[in-house]
């Protein structure tokens, strides 16, 4: 088996993991691994933009209460004043690194939009493709480092703890990981004094997402598997407006449509319903409108609703959104003069692997940031924009860290190889592509926008079923990299299930017709293995 040494594994190549190789990489040998191609993540994916408070006017309060009331008070406040103060340094440094933010004109700096649930403009974009233009920065930077190796097409299998030592010592402590190599099949191993998880969320689970292909869950249900808690996987976030076309199955068209003025309208008739759901309209949080058209969809038995910024000038709307105006173009619509078919799909898991303000996890050596973690800034529901924010602070945090306390993290033990005696062909790989399929369906069918207990049970007897499946043919054949996506779902459909039927309330992403209501108290959702 190959083995690598580094002083630092990161995993995950998008905003959280290249920001902590980055910082980083001033003190230490940083290998980051992909499992794709390094810009395969969710951050190359996000158009919207990044949250800060830049604006005259706008203050940090406004920005913290906002993150609050979309969090439906399961935020953890300190996190989020944390976030919130460092956002503003955050974009500087983007800043520096490259990411040209529009400019405001002769003004302003920076040209700043507002999305849903917030009170002021304060959104900084790159055209409505903000997440290309960060990842490609982020990448020219690693590129340029001496200190930062860049491993793409590796597909980690598991964290490396005490448990895989020569001499077995039963303790948590990660050392690195075990990973696949795509191109020669082969397990292969990496090893640190730290670990960062950087791997995104659980999109896929579900048939309808904006989430890239690869967003399975990996750190996730390795974190779990390790020993780490994790914390409010029932809290899904679906966003609102994914374009509905049969060929195209995943296109967001970002929240900043809304924002700059787009309805939701029904089809047949022109109705603008949003006003009856909340007076907010469509500038309602995300959990609001994507409910909303939910009920508008079942009710009027639509395939979709109609978002429409026609109204506006042509060149407004091509200049404010030219990379979506240009997509759906090629599809045949022009959204200049017609409206945009659209249906809810899961966007964000607001829920993961639970950390302390240092992005450190229950494990020593083992750091997250980003999309994988519930770190308490997200509550019940994430407000538009801070996602990308998140990343930057808390991948920054978990380096910073991680550099302070050098001296007491070890050098790692000598770590057993990967046991190659299991490496046998099946001739029934057709199990994975079937099961994969199967988890999504029944994920979408039963533990989507709006629940009950007895949908939930059901996917819960279904999560049974599979995982014997699954670990029978994990634990007799080759491990190839859709084997382990498979085995990652499985594990984080069970924690999203057991997480829902765990919670007897409405809140947030969380709906429910058992528990409408909800309880005076807010409390995290907490799993311990």
């Amino acid at each position: 088996m190959a083995e690598h040494s580094y002083d630092v594994i990161v995993i995950g190549s998008g905003a959280a993991g290249l920001t902590a190789a980055i910082n980083l990489a001033e003190h230490c040998r940083v290998a980051v691994i992909a499992k794709g191609a390094l810009s395969d993540g969710s951050t190359a994916w996000a158009q919207g933009g990044i949250a800060a408070v830049l604006e005259p006017g706008d203050t940090f309060d406004s920005h913290i209460e906002d993150t609050m009331v979309a969090g439906a008070g399961l935020n953890n406040r300190a996190t989020v004043e944390f976030v919130v103060e460092n956002a503003p340094a955050a974009i500087e440094r983007l800043a520096e690194l490259g990411v040209p933010f529009n400019s405001g004109g002769e003004t302003e700096r920076w040209h700043l939009t507002r999305e849903g649930g917030h009170s002021h403009r304060r959104i900084v974009h790159v055209d409505d493709a903000t997440g290309w233009a960060v990842q490609q920065a982020l990448e020219r930077a690693a590129e340029a480092n001496p200190n930062i190796t860049l491993i793409p097409d590796m597909v980690v299998i598991d964290l490396v703890t005490g448990r895989h030592g020569e001499r077995y010592s039963g303790e948590g402590h990660v050392w690195g990981v075990y990973a696949c190599n795509r191109k020669t099949g082969r397990v292969e191993l990496f090893t640190g004094r730290a670990t960062v998880l950087a791997t995104g969320g659980a999109g896929r689970t579900y048939l309808y997402s904006t989430a890239p292909r690869g967003a399975t869950g990996d750190g996730i249900a390795m974190a779990w598997r390790a020993g780490c808690r994790v914390s409010n996987m029932e809290f899904m976030q679906f966003h609102p407006t994914c374009l509905y076309n049969l060929e195209v199955k995943n296109f967001l068209i970002t929240e900043a449509v809304r924002g700059e003025g787009g309805h939701l309208l029904i089809p047949e008739t022109g109705h603008r319903f949003m006003p009856d759901f909340d007076t907010r309209a469509e500038l309602a949080p995300r959990d609001v409108v994507a409910r909303a058209i939910d009920h508008e969809i079942k009710r009027l038995g639509l395939d979709y609703v109609h978002l429409d910024i026609s109204h506006k000038p042509p060149e407004f709307v091509r200049e404010h959104f030219p990379n979506i105006y240009e997509k759906l173009l090629g599809l045949g619509l022009d959204m200049t003069k017609e409206p945009i078919p659209v249906v809810p799909a899961q966007h964000y898991t607001c829920g993961g692997v639970v950390v302390d303000l240092d992005g450190r996890t229950d494990l020593p050596g083992l750091y997250a940031a980003g999309e994988v973690t519930q770190s308490g800034l997200h509550g019940a529901n994430r407000l538009a924009s801070n996602s990308l924010l998140e990343c930057f602070v808390f991948g920054e945090a978990a380096a910073r860290h991680i550099i302070a306390n050098w001296d007491s993290l070890a050098e790692p033990p000598p770590i057993r190889p990967w046991d190659a005696s299991r490496v046998t062909d099946s001739d029934e790989e057709v199990i994975v592509a079937h099961n994969w399929r199967e988890i999504r369906r029944f994920m979408w069918d039963y533990v989507g926008i709006v629940r009950t207990t007895k949908r939930l049970e059901r996917a819960a007897h279904r999560v049974k079923l599979l995982r014997r499946e699954v670990e029978e043919y994990y634990g007799n054949f080759r491990v190839t990299p859709d084997l382990i996506e498979l085995r990652n779902l499985i594990e984080v459909a069970d924690l999203i299930v057991r997480s829902a039927l765990h919670r007897k309330e409405s809140r947030g992403l969380h709906y429910t017709l058992d528990y409408p209501e909800t309880l005076p108290e807010a409390r995290d959702t907490i799993l311990v293995p």
